[in-house]
């Protein structure tokens, strides 16, 4: 049945509601993602800043006492080359020969050795043990290299109090007169120094403080990641070697022996062989972080759930209303009794396709039905007899009407109008003919002498014609009432005029 549609909500008003909630949310997200972005950067900034620190104390730390230990090495080749000594008692020349050392901290023993090796003098004694130290790293890098300088041993363990204390030992070439190698002055130090020094360090859970010689022995470690750890060899690890080939500086990169990644900040100390090494753990850098992160992110994914839903909420009830307001249009549009358009809707369509076949000079046709003998009808058979054949009537009317441009309308009282764009007489004629024909095919009301009829009058204008809108209806109208008298049950077609 033709009849006026109602349609959805349009397409472009919701597009742009859910574009804008979306552009929303999405700036949103990246405006979040920026700030999380930029306040992990400060957090690796601050940590790093934290870190190189530590190294420069560190650094400041060693370099000093490692200066002590040279100054009583230095001292006691000075006072061996003090041909003077030689006359003095055995007090005064190892008081002499061992003054400097008295300031270094954790010191162990302070030797002499002679160019074979055997201890010739100690710091802790008037008349040293024998010894031999030739086997010893330090011994041999003197006695190969002339240009050794300071050398800082491998760790090693002696035993001292029934236990086994790691130390390590700095030492310096003894020359004689003539250039030639006279022996070797060597200061060890416990490592329970370093120990110590770290100890007052805070750098968090999983992370440690290394201390290492440039041929990639550690010598000192605080906390110990592993048993064994001390006079290691890492030479062979890459982050040693970017370490060694960088100097100082930072970087993030994963532990060889943990397996998770970590903060690096490393600087040599001073012009010693040595490499304060800090290691912090990443998850440890960035743990507040990440529970901020994680916090403001769960707000963000509910701030923007919520605007996601309300966005949805807002198109449901903007449809909701729309159909509403689409279902009063119809309501307005629609005949209540029969459901075709109403007489309102059948002058704004006619007027519509009216003008638009002036543009087009397309045919526009006009179908003016009534039911014959309504009132008798009604009389007869009582008003809801009557309102039931104007339904079934109108029911084959807008089955007729079936293209979209077509209109069927209750024009008043049992008269009905058919709009048909586009439509040229033969068109027209074959329509009227299967709507009267289909109405007199209708099954017969009980008690009613004959069948349902109608009466159908037509007008079409087409380019040829000089008809008003008002002619076309008027001459439509004179068509029906020629069927009418011209005995019912017919089509009758307005006379051609120009």
């Amino acid at each position: 049945m033709s009849q006026p549609r109602i349609r959805t909500a349009p397409a472009r008003p919701e597009r742009l509601l859910m574009m804008g909630s979306g552009l929303t949310v999405t700036l949103i997200v990246i405006i979040v993602a920026v700030l999380l972005s930029r306040e992990h950067a400060s957090t690796l900034q601050a940590a790093k800043r934290a870190t190189t620190n530590i190294t420069q104390l560190i650094n400041a730390d060693v370099l000093r006492n490692a200066e002590l230990y040279d100054l009583a090495l230095k001292g006691l080749i000075a006072a061996t080359a003090r041909m003077d000594l030689n006359q003095a008692s055995p007090e005064i020349r190892h008081m002499v020969q061992f003054d400097q050392s008295t300031a270094a901290p954790f010191k162990g023993e302070v030797l002499l050795l002679d160019a074979g090796g055997a201890v010739v003098a100690d710091s802790s004694t008037l008349w040293p043990t024998p010894r031999n130290f030739a086997n010893r790293d330090y011994f041999q890098a003197h006695q190969q290299n002339s240009q050794a300088g300071l050398f800082i041993s491998r760790p090693f363990k002696i035993r001292c109090n029934c236990d086994q204390v790691w130390r390590i030992a700095f030492s310096r070439r003894v020359t004689g007169p003539d250039g030639e190698f006279a022996g070797v002055a060597v200061a060890t130090m416990r490592l329970a120094y370093f120990d110590q020094l770290f100890n007052r360090l805070t750098i968090g859970n999983g992370s440690s403080v290394n201390l290492l010689n440039t041929q990639g022995i550690l010598l000192a470690q605080q906390p110990l990641l592993e048993r064994d750890m001390i006079d290691k060899d890492l030479s062979d690890r890459p982050n040693f070697k970017r370490i060694l080939r960088e100097g100082e500086g930072s970087f993030q990169a994963i532990s060889a022996l943990s397996g998770k990644e970590r903060l690096y900040t490393f600087t040599n100390v001073g012009e010693l062989p040595l490499i304060v090494v800090v290691a912090l753990a990443s998850e440890d850098v960035f743990a507040p972080w990440k529970r901020a992160a994680l916090l403001t992110s769960g707000a963000t994914g509910v701030l923007c759930i919520g605007l996601l839903w309300l966005t949805w909420m807002l198109r449901r009830e903007l449809r909701r209303r729309y159909r509403a307001e689409q279902v009063l249009s119809e309501l307005a549009a629609t005949d209540a009794l029969t459901g075709l358009a109403n007489r309102r809707t059948l002058d704004q369509r006619l007027r519509l396709e009216w003008d638009r076949a002036q543009r087009s000079s397309e045919p526009l046709t006009l179908l003016m039905i009534d039911v014959d003998h309504f009132k008798a009808f009604n009389d007869n058979h009582g008003h809801p007899a009557g309102d039931e054949a104007l339904r079934t009537v109108a029911q084959v009317i807008g089955g007729n009407v079936r293209r979209p441009a077509d209109l069927a309308a209750r024009y008043g009282g049992e008269e009905f109008a058919v709009v048909l764009p586009h439509t040229d007489v033969k068109g027209a004629w074959v329509i009227a003919e299967h709507i009267r024909s289909s109405v007199e095919h209708l099954p017969r009301v009980e008690g009613a002498q004959g069948p349902i009829t109608v009466s159908i009058g037509m007008s079409t204008w087409d380019k040829h014609s000089r008809l008003s809108l008002e002619t076309l209806q008027l001459r439509a109208d004179q068509a029906l009432y020629e069927a009418k008298h011209s005995g019912r049950n017919r089509v009758a077609e307005a006379a051609p005029k120009t």
